[in-house]
């Protein structure tokens, strides 16, 4: 099996405010982020199947509404998983997730507290992630740097979901990216908490880091809790397929560590819906 497990839609209309701006500074260019149904289904079409991404981050500009992922994925039963999103700012967002959940037939939740300027280990925020742990739903969460000057940093370093993991140890938590730049803090929490784990998503644009990334989850043997993820629309699953069969490019002709392939087979391999329990 190879499945995406981190990919996005982006609308018309759908990234605004902060979150637009940054995305014009960053890339130098004046266009709207899109990425259409179409466009997303041209990318996962050869793969067994995908996460399919809503996002609720009116703070920083980003709404992605849970009805435009569950009509989308509605069309690849058991190939494309919903994840909705609620505002953990919102105070009803325990209802509103459980409304989304049942109401669209979505599969997750995902969060992202630097862009929606939440911190994740405040207790008034417990409330949502126990409707999670009660709806047996995973969260996929961002929680890791961008570039979104808005954003709150300080509510993105990965130790700050090792309380909720404890209060709630049956809840499956993904973390995006490996929480870059904080990999190492990312893979100790993953290590220590049985029902977390870590997707690769977008690594793969910064090898050097991707390398490292790799060596350290090797050494403290977590390469089992990696998921494989693309972060489309700015990288697409077989560009992270390749970036990871090339990742010890970067040690070539040295003694530094190699990734074994059957490591990195494992990754490209791995059923996430099972480890999930997306298929229920």
């Amino acid at each position: 099996m190879v499945f995406d497990s981190h990919t996005h839609l982006f609308g018309h209309g759908h990234v605004a405010g902060a979150m637009r701006a940054a995305c014009q500074r960053a890339w130098g260019e004046e266009q709207e982020l899109l990425a259409l149904p179409e466009d997303h289904w041209e990318s996962v079409k050869d793969v067994e199947g995908a996460i399919v991404l809503a996002f609720a981050a009116p703070a920083t500009g980003t709404v992605v509404p849970n009805k435009y992922i569950a009509e989308y994925v509605s069309k690849q039963p058991g190939r494309l998983f919903g994840f909705a999103s609620v505002d953990p700012n919102n105070q009803l967002a325990p209802s509103l997730l459980e409304n989304a959940i049942k109401e669209y037939n979505l599969s997750g939740l995902k969060l992202g507290p630097m862009y929606q300027n939440f911190y994740p280990d405040d207790k008034k925020h417990f409330a949502l992630y126990a409707k999670a742990d009660e709806l047996n739903i995973p969260i996929l969460i961002h929680q890791g740097t961008s570039f979104v000057p808005e954003g709150y940093l300080d509510a993105s370093r990965p130790a700050a979901l090792d309380p909720i993991a404890r209060e709630f140890p049956d809840l499956k938590i993904v973390i995006a990216h490996m929480g870059h730049p904080w990999v190492g803090e990312c893979i100790s929490v993953v290590r220590k908490n049985t029902n977390m784990y870590m997707d690769l998503s977008a690594l793969g644009g910064r090898p050097w880091q991707f390398y490292n990334a790799m060596v350290l989850a090797m050494e403290y043997r977590v390469t089992h809790k990696i998921l494989l993820g693309s972060d489309f629309p700015f990288f697409t699953i077989q560009q992270t397929i390749d970036s990871l069969r090339n990742i010890n490019s970067v040690a070539e002709g040295t003694s530094m560590p190699k990734i074994p392939e059957e490591i990195i087979e494992d990754i490209i391999h791995r059923n996430t819906p099972e480890i999930l329990g997306l298929i229920k």
